[in-house]
């Protein structure tokens, strides 16, 4: 049918004869508030996704509706987990809306372009929309999510939600089409199967519907986890080849111990099951995403196969645990919207993430995932990152919460100087010396483990977020031990300077040292990155080509003219191998300036970098005298 009455203000617009001074256009269709009200009716969404070799996943969904007029439908902008409002809407192709077999036209709204407007007959009781998802075929289109063998199939791309209404008072039922012989994992319970392998899944609320994504593969395994007496979690894994699900009896133990320390320590379960989603794969895109019930975890193909040597990134599990309750049961206030078009804020991301990484790290020792000493070596790493990073001199930490919407997670040239999101890892710093401060005061009657057991617990079961803000954050540290914690926060929050964030290792009776052999960490994360890492020496991350991945601001290489875009060639005149440039530092503590031929594009040109303090790496050295904190915190919790 015409658009008359969506389009009448466009057509007078554009009737008008002759120049005009440019005017704001006022008569666009307005997007309805929400309201916390029930809507009339159950979506139903049918997705096909066997389309495995051209990648394209067809969709159906039958939106109810009570009246006539105007309707505006949704695809989701604002996603919790994403800290910003990514790309959703630029692969669906071929998009139509019919009533009763007849077409009705749509307009985008051409600022909240994930929005489409219709002016639906009287009469209507439903309204059927219909489009393919074009699924990247390569990383240059965007994250693969579909591949011969394996799919990740996230909701909110392939689905609308009438506008006007909370999320949560949205129902919606899924029925599903997988290739024949694929197994799956999801939050989502199934109501029942047909013969044409098609799944139909019990209806949910929106907003939880959008929070239960699927993991789904041709080869794939299922692992129960739950520890005894709790509510279920399983961890469903899939790979490129049936030879990467081999899992042994060891590596099932450490992963059901990381469950149970983090039941240990939050003393809760806001969920009723939960789902580790995780792909093994170099094909699949990349990904680590929090869920209230689930989450989706990518590792390389070799995360079991070669677990005694490529252990870097074994956090990523129970970080994203964690977020169950933090981050999803508990989340600061302004990141708790009514729908996915309102705007999320970050400002508590310190807490949300930064606390998150904490006991991310900490699980994985307390577990066994990490060891001890790989723990301690994690630990160097991340504070030597802010030992040398100039970026803290002028933007302080409460600022990097808004890094996802102002740099949309691209790379930076100088991100030494510019900072990133540094509320993961300068924030598990603060965390850390919020622990320390704890048990050092109390004398060890006290921590952090307090506060988690108090501050993110609620009724078993019960999956529905709560907000908080930050007197709520102070008000439950000083429940643990009466102290300033609001001028602790805001000191480390909104203060900038010079000084990193290392007085929770000193007071956890550890100190940052460099010497001049890599410890296993740094090995292991540098052949994970395919980096050769010199940030604390030269002041370089290079690739294995020569490429400068990265110059630390005011480093030696940064002082002598480096920046990104170059390539090493040669060092001292011979050509670049990473061994040859290492052994050439050592050279120079007595030998001088080192030769760096570099080049950019068709030029040639050679720098000298003066260094001559030879190689560093980060380690932590024992403070002799002082009471082993953070020795104390990596235990294991009985």
């Amino acid at each position: 049918m015409a658009l008359k009455g969506l389009l009448s203000g466009i057509a007078i617009a554009l009737a008008v004869v002759g120049p005009v001074a440019a005017q704001p256009f006022k008569d666009r269709p307005a997007i309805p508030v929400s309201q916390d009200i029930p809507y009339g009716g159950t979506l139903r969404l049918s997705v096909d996704a066997t389309d495995t070799q051209q990648r394209i996943i067809r969709v159906r969904q039958v939106i109810p509706v009570t009246q006539g007029g105007p309707l505006v439908l949704m695809m989701p902008k604002w996603l919790p987990g994403k800290h910003a409002a990514p790309r959703i809407v630029d692969k669906v192709a071929n998009l139509r809306f019919t009533a009763g077999g007849e077409t009705i036209g749509w307009l985008r709204d051409p600022l909240e372009v994930n929005a489409f407007h219709l002016e639906v007959p009287e009469g209507t009781t439903e309204v059927v929309a219909e489009f393919e998802f074009l699924s990247p075929m390569t990383a240059a289109a965007g994250r693969v999510i579909v591949t011969e063998t394996m799919s990740n199939l996230q909701w909110e791309l392939l689905s609308f939600y009438p506008a006007g209404y909370y999320t949560r008072r949205i129902p919606i039922e899924l029925t599903l089409k997988l290739p024949p012989g694929w197994g799956y994992g999801s939050a989502l319970e199934v109501a029942g199967t047909s013969e044409d392998n098609r799944i139909t899944f019990k209806p949910i609320s929106y907003d939880h519907f959008v929070d239960s994504p699927m993991f789904a593969g041709k080869h794939f395994k299922t692992v129960d986890l739950t520890p005894k007496g709790r509510a279920p979690v399983s961890l469903f894994f899939m790979a490129d080849e049936a030879g990467d699900l081999v899992i042994t009896d060891e590596q099932i133990a450490l992963h059901r111990k990381m469950v149970d320390q983090t039941l240990k320590l939050f003393q809760s379960e806001p969920y009723d099951r939960y789902s580790f989603l995780l792909h093994l794969s170099d094909n699949l895109g990349d990904i680590g995403l929090e869920h209230h019930r689930s989450s989706e975890n990518g590792h390389s193909p070799d995360y079991f196969r070669l677990w005694a040597t490529e252990f870097v990134g074994r956090d990523l599990l129970p970080h994203e645990f964690v977020h169950a309750w933090n981050g999803k049961y508990k989340r600061g206030a302004d990141l708790l919207t009514p729908d996915f078009q309102t705007p999320m804020q970050g400002s508590l991301l310190w807490v949300y993430e930064g606390q998150t990484q904490y006991w991310g790290y900490v699980l994985s020792a307390r577990s066994g995932l990490y060891s001890r000493e790989q723990t301690l070596q994690a630990l160097a790493h991340i504070a030597a990152h802010y030992d040398l990073q100039a970026g803290g001199e002028w933007r302080p930490l409460i600022d990097t919460t808004n890094d996802p919407v102002i740099a949309q997670r691209a790379p930076k040239n100088w991100v030494s100087w510019q900072r990133s999101e540094d509320y993961y890892n300068a924030g598990l710093l603060v965390w850390l010396e919020a622990d320390t401060l704890i048990r050092e005061q109390t004398r060890g009657r006290k921590s952090l483990d307090d506060f988690a057991a108090t501050f993110f617990k609620g009724p078993d079961g019960d999956f529905e977020a709560k907000a908080y803000q930050f007197n709520d954050v102070v008000s439950a540290l000083n429940a643990v031990y009466e102290y300033d914690w609001a001028g602790f926060l805001s000191e480390r929050l909104y203060q900038a300077g010079p000084s990193a964030p290392l007085a929770g290792l000193e007071q956890g009776g550890y100190r940052l040292v460099y010497r001049d052999r890599p410890s296993d960490w740094t090995r292991a994360r540098e052949r994970l990155l395919r980096q050769t890492d010199l940030s604390h020496s030269l002041g370089l991350v290079l690739g294995t080509n020569g490429d400068l991945q990265q110059v630390i601001w005011n480093s030696p290489a940064h002082k002598a003219g480096l920046g990104q875009g170059m390539t090493l060639i040669a060092v001292n005149g011979e050509a670049y191998e990473a061994e040859k440039l290492q052994e050439a530092i050592g050279v120079a503590k007595t030998g001088g300036a080192l030769d760096l031929l570099i080049r950019r594009g068709k030029t040639y040109r050679t720098y000298k970098v003066d260094y001559r303090e030879g190689l560093r790496y980060p380690h932590l050295e024992v403070i002799e005298g002082r009471k082993s904190w953070l020795d104390e915190i990596l235990r294991e919790k009985r």
